[in-house]
C-alpha cells in the first residue's frame, strides 16, 4: 500500500471520529462531562469501547511476534488478567462508587491524608505518561517509515500531528467522547485482526482440519510452562503477575477506571468489567494465533523474518500479504492508538487538575480554563516523550517494555492501596513519598543483584516484590491511631 493511499486513509478516518466529537461535544464541554460523562454511559458500550484502550497498537504488533520467542506462553499472564478483573469488579469499584470519586486517588486522601494523595497520583501521571508515550510511539513509527518518509517529513512531525489529532477531539468533552470514539476504534481494530487472520488462512492454503492439528502440534502454541523456574515465562511468575498487573494498570488507573465511573452505577460498572475481562482472553488468543499463522506460513514459503519481533507483523502486511492486508493492518494500527492515546490523555488532565491543581474548588469557568490548559500541556509532553524514545529507544518488544516499566512505576501504588484496603492502621503521612520512592530503587537493587550472582532474571512479578516492598515500608511508620 502506498504512502499516499495510507494517508488519504489517516484524513478519512479521522474526519469520521471528528464528526463523532463534534456530535457529542456540541451541547457542552463542562468539567463534568470531560472527567465522568455526566455519568451517563452505558456499561456495554463503555466495555467494548475499553478493549480497544487496553489493547492499542502495542498490543496489535507486539503480541503476535511474541511466539516465535515465547510461544504463546502469555496466555498464562492473560488468565491472570481475568482473575484481576474480578477482583477489581468486587473490591476496588465498590470502594471508589461509595466515596463518589471522581479522581480515584482522592481515595488515598480520605484514607491516610495529603502526602499519600499527591504520592500516589504523582505515581500514577508518570507511570501513564510513559505507557502512552510508549504506545504512540510504535503507530508513529509505522506511519513515519510506511507514509511520511516518502514525502520527506521528520519523525518529530508526525508525532506531532498524531498528538495534536488526539488533542482536538478530546478537548471539549474529555470521556463524553472518547466513550463513543473509542467503540468505533474498538470495532475497526478487531475487525481488522479477523480479516487479517482470515486472509494469511487462505494464503497459507491448507484444509482447517490440517491448519488445526499443525497448530495443536506445535512448539509454537505452548501455553504453559511448570519445568523452569528461572525463566520468565515460568506459570507462577506469569499468572500471579497477570492479575497484579491488572490491577494496578487497571483498577489503580485513573484512565481506566475513568470509563467505569462514568456509568451510572456500581451494578452496571461491574457488567462493564466482568464482561470486558471475559472478552479480553479470545482477543489475545487471536493475537497469538496469528503470530503463530505467519511463522508457520514463513517456514511453509522460506521466509526470512526481521530480527525485532516487533517487526514481523508490519513486514508480512505491507510486503508479502498484499494490498488488503495491509488496508486492514493500517486501519487496526490507527485504531487501537487513537483509542489508546485519547483516554490516556483524558486521564492524565482529569488526575492533573483535581489531584495536583485541585480544579474542583474553583467556580466552574476557572476550572475549565484550567482544565483546558493541562491538555494542551500533557499533549506537548507526551509529544516530546515519543521524540525522546525515537531518538534513545532499542527495545526488541515495546509490551514488555511497558510491563517492565510498570513493575518499577506501579509498584508503590500496588502497595498504597493494599495497605489502605488490608488494615485499618493510620500512617505518617508526609513519610509516605520517601516510601514509594525508595521502593522502587531498591527493586532496581534487587533485580541487578540477582542477575549479577544468581543468573536469575525476574519477570513482571517484580511488580508483585515492589508493592510488598512499599506495604513493609509503611508498616514501619505506623501511627498509633487507627482510622
Amino acid at each position: 500500500m502506498s504512502g499516499p493511499s495510507i494517508l488519504l486513509l489517516i484524513i478519512a478516518y479521522f474526519s469520521l471520529i471528528l464528526l463523532i466529537s463534534y456530535f457529542t461535544g456540541r451541547k457542552t464541554d463542562s468539567n463534568a462531562a470531560f472527567f465522568l460523562g455526566n455519568r451517563k454511559s452505558k456499561w456495554y458500550i463503555v466495555a467494548f469501547g475499553m478493549i480497544g484502550t487496553s489493547i492499542s497498537g502495542v498490543t496489535f504488533i507486539s503480541v503476535p511476534g511474541l511466539v516465535g520467542g515465547i510461544q504463546f506462553s502469555y496466555m498464562q499472564t492473560v488468565f491472570g488478567f481475568f482473575v484481576g478483573y474480578i477482583l477489581i469488579a468486587t473490591v476496588l469499584l465498590p470502594t471508589y462508587y461509595k466515596l463518589n470519586l471522581t479522581s480515584i486517588y482522592t481515595y488515598l486522601q480520605k484514607r491516610f491524608g495529603s502526602y499519600s494523595y499527591k504520592t500516589g497520583a504523582s505515581f500514577f501521571i508518570l507511570s501513564r505518561t510513559i505507557g502512552a508515550a510508549a504506545r504512540v510511539y510504535v503507530a508513529a513509527l509505522l506511519l513515519q517509515t510506511f507514509v511520511f518518509n516518502g514525502f520527506h517529513i521528520p519523525f518529530e512531525i508526525t508525532a506531532c500531528c498524531i498528538i495534536f489529532l488526539i488533542w482536538l477531539y478530546t478537548y471539549r468533552s474529555g470521556v463524553k467522547t472518547i466513550i463513543w470514539t473509542d467503540f468505533l476504534q474498538t470495532f475497526f481494530l478487531l475487525t481488522a485482526l479477523v480479516l487479517i487472520i482470515i486472509q494469511v488462512y487462505q494464503r497459507l492454503d491448507i484444509p482447517s482440519s490440517t491448519l488445526f492439528n499443525t497448530l495443536k502440534e506445535s512448539d509454537l502454541t505452548r501455553i504453559f510452562v511448570f519445568d523452569d523456574w528461572t525463566t520468565k515465562q515460568n506459570f507462577f511468575k506469569q499468572f500471579f503477575s497477570g492479575i497484579f498487573i491488572t490491577i494496578v494498570m487497571t483498577g489503580l488507573d485513573q484512565d481506566m477506571m475513568q470509563k467505569n465511573l462514568s456509568c451510572k452505577n456500581i451494578k452496571e460498572a461491574q457488567k462493564n468489567m466482568l464482561s470486558f475481562g471475559f472478552t479480553f482472553i479470545p482477543i489475545n488468543f487471536l493475537f497469538l494465533t496469528l503470530g503463530a499463522l505467519l511463522l508457520i506460513l514463513a517456514q511453509k514459503e522460506g521466509i526470512s523474518l526481521p530480527n525485532k519481533p516487533d517487526n514481523i507483523l508490519p513486514y508480512f502486511a505491507n510486503t508479502i500479504l498484499g494490498k488488503s492486508v495491509s488496508i486492514f493492518f493500517f486501519i487496526g494500527i490507527i485504531a487501537a492508538t487513537f483509542a489508546s492515546a485519547d483516554s490516556a490523555l483524558t486521564a492524565l488532565t482529569t488526575s492533573f487538575s483535581i489531584d495536583i491543581l485541585n480544579i474542583k474548588q474553583e467556580n466552574e469557568q476557572k476550572a475549565k480554563k484550567k482544565r483546558m490548559v493541562v491538555h494542551a500541556c500533557i499533549s506537548a509532553v507526551l509529544a516530546l516523550i515519543i521524540i525522546l524514545i525515537y531518538r534513545v529507544g532499542n527495545s526488541n518488544s515495546i509490551v514488555d517494555t511497558i510491563y517492565t516499566i510498570a513493575s518499577y512505576t506501579y509498584g508503590p501504588l500496588l502497595g498504597l492501596y493494599a495497605f489502605g484496603f488490608l488494615t485499618k492502621f493510620a500512617v505518617r503521612d508526609k513519610v509516605v513519598p520517601y516510601v514509594a520512592i525508595a521502593s522502587p530503587i531498591l527493586i532496581a537493587l534487587i533485580d541487578y543483584s540477582f542477575r549479577y550472582f544468581y543468573n536469575y532474571k525476574f519477570g513482571y512479578e517484580l511488580l508483585m516484590l515492589n508493592g510488598l516492598l512499599t506495604f513493609i515500608g509503611l508498616c514501619l511508620f505506623i501511627q498509633k491511631k487507627r482510622t
